[in-house]
């Protein structure tokens, strides 16, 4: 007999989720975690003494509202301070500085140029308009559009009626987004080669393609979406770290009941007559349940906790094709004083919101051709938080802490490996950052290097894919993980998924999570289960 009602696989923030809506609902719940710590790559931990780093994902943005209303997360004091502007420093001294005072802005772009100052908000309008118009897809089942299944048909119907419902200029709008590059999306925009290429950063976050990579555009517009209380396009930083929201989430489950276990590594899901039944986990421990839910991506899913001979061949080659490359690197510091920028030197807002290293798309698609031929960039894209000055506790007093995330670095590399490689990719991010901060080298007290390879290892990421899988095209919506099972059940009965590799995808959003255990209600109320 089942011990528990459901057992979630992963102590990510979406199997956090799962387990909250699940236990809220009255079922009995077991999350296991492999790690010492909850939250997946949404941890904080002080690697070095007194400095608190946010080690994998840093900033939130994506994260649902109806999420954070069903659960009430402020209640277990989630807090997230907004991160409104970003400064980007050129290798000739100048700068571009956004903020959230839209009229500064303007002037800030009207000092590189009139035509983009002008141009910068008709493209806002246009892009909150579309964010909105992809929004209501987030908190969407995926319809199925090859059954006749009346569910479907009618969510297949939903679909059409809003995507008419936008109108004939915006969906022309979405289509060539849908469709197009970062760069070339802008390029219709705008001519500040700065300007251009900080946006466009934003399109090939967690991606292995470049700027100038069709579909790159779509990432881009995901990014926009983010959304704190109410206001598009903002992000900000969780009070004591990214492990505040997954802790927050935690908090919440147990509060309705859910049992939490750490170190408790799953290796194998058991299967019996055709149903997941139960999990082995890596001590040798059977735990059982009535419906088995796993946070993890399907590769590590279906290539290594399942046995091949309960998969049909088909499936597993659909598994085996998803894309899953890792592409980003993440380096955290801790530091003895401030970066000072030669652009703009001394201590002033530039330095609390993102430092973008982006001067032009030339730069971040050269950093691009290293990775595609197997090496680590050598002049790496980077997007820079320091957390301690927006909230000093992640620090000793006088000291801060930098998050840098790092683009590009495969996780196949041509020549070495990534152990070997760690400290010269460590090097080149600080040698390329001196370049515009000449005193970084001289106040760093600690730094830690996170690689794909350790992203894998560490937090059971495959391939270091911040996303558990590209957010292509060819991977949304009804095609993620893989076509025909985007309603996060699987082709074994009671294994279901809730990781970021279904829909709606990757960032810190707590969708997918949500999604999962609706259905899994759904399924529990009708008696399939």
């Amino acid at each position: 007999m089942a011990n528990y009602d459901a057992i979630i696989i992963g102590g990510g923030h979406n199997g956090l989720t799962a387990a909250a809506y699940l236990a809220k609902a009255g079922k009995k719940v077991l999350v296991l975690e492999r790690r010492h710590v909850l939250g997946g790559a949404a941890v904080t931990e002080e690697i070095y003494p007194g400095f608190k780093y946010s080690v994998c994902s840093y900033v939130v943005s994506l994260l649902r509202p109806e999420v954070i209303r069903d659960l009430e997360l402020p209640k277990y004091d989630l807090e997230i301070i907004p991160l409104d502007s970003t400064f980007t420093p050129m290798p000739d001294g100048s700068y571009l500085f956004r903020c959230g005072d839209h009229a500064r802005t303007r002037r800030e772009i009207a000092r590189h140029s009139l035509t983009d100052a002008e141009a910068y908000e008709q493209y806002g309008q246009l892009m909150v308009q579309m964010a909105r118009a992809v929004k209501p897809l987030l908190g969407m089942i995926p319809p199925q559009p090859t059954t006749w299944n009346p569910k479907d048909l009618l969510g297949l119907a939903r679909v059409g009626n809003h995507m008419r419902g936008l109108g004939e200029k915006l969906l022309y709008e979405l289509t060539k987004l849908m469709t197009m590059s970062s760069a070339d999306f802008l390029d219709q925009w705008f001519e500040t080669e700065v300007l251009k290429a900080t946006m466009s950063a934003s399109g090939i976050i967690g991606t292995f393609m470049g700027p100038r990579s069709p579909g790159t555009a779509y990432v881009l517009l995901h990014h926009y979406m983010g959304e704190l209380d109410g206001a598009f396009r903002s992000w900000g930083f969780a009070r004591g770290g990214m492990g505040t929201i997954s802790r927050v989430i935690a908090d919440a489950a147990r509060h309705y009941g859910a049992e939490i276990r750490t170190k408790a590594a799953v290796d194998q899901v058991l299967i019996e007559n055709g149903k997941a039944s139960g999990v082995v986990l890596h001590s040798g421990e059977e735990v059982h349940a009535q419906v088995i839910v796993s946070g993890v991506d399907p590769k590590r899913t279906f290539l290594k906790m399942v046995d091949a001979r309960h998969l049909d061949a088909e499936f597993v080659k659909s598994v085996d094709n998803f894309k899953i490359r890792g592409s980003s690197a993440k380096m955290n510091l801790a530091l003895d004083a401030l970066p000072n920028f030669t652009s703009l030197p001394g201590v002033g807002p530039h330095l609390a919101g993102a430092i973008s290293i982006s001067p032009s798309i030339d730069y971040i698609e050269r950093a691009y051709d290293d990775a595609k031929y197997g090496d680590f960039s050598r002049r790496p894209y980077m997007d820079i938080i320091i957390p301690s000055l927006l909230d000093p506790a992640m620090a000793p007093p006088g000291k801060h802490v930098m998050s840098i995330f790092v683009q590009y670095a495969p996780y196949h590399l041509k020549n070495g490996t990534w152990p070997e490689k760690r400290q010269l990719l460590g090097d080149t991010v600080i040698d390329t950052l001196t370049e515009y901060a000449p005193n970084m080298k001289n106040i760093i007290l600690h730094r830690q290097v996170v690689t794909p390879w350790d992203m894998e290892q560490e937090f059971g990421l495959t391939e270091g894919n911040i996303f558990q899988g590209e957010l292509t095209l060819d991977q949304l919506f009804f095609l993620r993980p893989v076509p025909g099972w985007a309603k996060y059940r699987t082709p074994i009965k009671n294994l279901y998924m809730c990781g970021a590799c279904t829909h709606p995808g990757g960032g810190v959003m707590a969708a997918s999570g949500r999604l999962a255990a609706l259905e899994i209600l759904k399924d529990m109320k009708r008696s399939l289960i």
